[in-house]
């Protein structure tokens, strides 16, 4: 299964990248993740409950980043086992570009499954895999831009970065 999007996340290239080296960040992306621990060097090891049509599974695997190009590009992969359920593997190319408006964020997804789950049928699980990418990008694009403006709550004056309070004030305490 493969899918290819790209989405406009309102924040400067820069903070879009650390967003997607940070592993709070993936591990709160990751539809499912329970627990994600490791490093970008040495990859991470992740757990992740998946109900994938009638079949809940516990995935135990590895995410790695790869193929990184400083600020640019980057491929996230990852591979569970869910027991009998069967196994999951797949990765995300990752590719940044500066927009108006902010950044824009492309990739390219591959997803490949085996066991009990991959005799659901490729209609069932084309759709779970769309479901959970998009749900991963909508969820990061929400983390990097943080929660949205309250109408009233600005008080006069304030600059956008004062009113704003992204990811990196929420994760860093800055």
């Amino acid at each position: 299964m493969e899918l290819s999007d790209s989405r406009v996340i309102n924040a400067p290239k820069n903070e879009v990248w650390t967003a997607l080296l940070n592993p709070e960040v993936l591990k709160d992306c990751i539809p499912g993740c329970q627990e994600m621990a490791g490093s970008i060097e040495e990859g991470f090891e992740a757990t992740v409950v998946q109900k994938i049509g009638p079949v809940k599974a516990t995935f135990k695997g590895a995410v790695q980043l790869t193929d990184i190009v400083e600020g640019e590009s980057c491929t996230i992969s990852g591979e569970g086992k869910g027991g009998p359920a069967g196994f999951a593997k797949g990765g995300a190319k990752v590719r940044l570009a500066e927009v108006e408006g902010g950044t824009e964020l492309s990739y390219d997804v591959e997803a490949k499954i085996g066991g009990k789950i991959a005799q659901l049928g490729s209609r069932i699980i084309d759709g779970v895999a769309r479901k959970l990418a998009d749900e991963f990008f909508t969820k990061f694009q929400s983390v990097v831009e943080g929660p949205a403006e309250e109408s009233g709550a600005v008080e006069e004056g304030a600059t956008e970065a004062e009113v704003k309070k992204g990811w990196l004030k929420r994760t860093f305490g800055g």
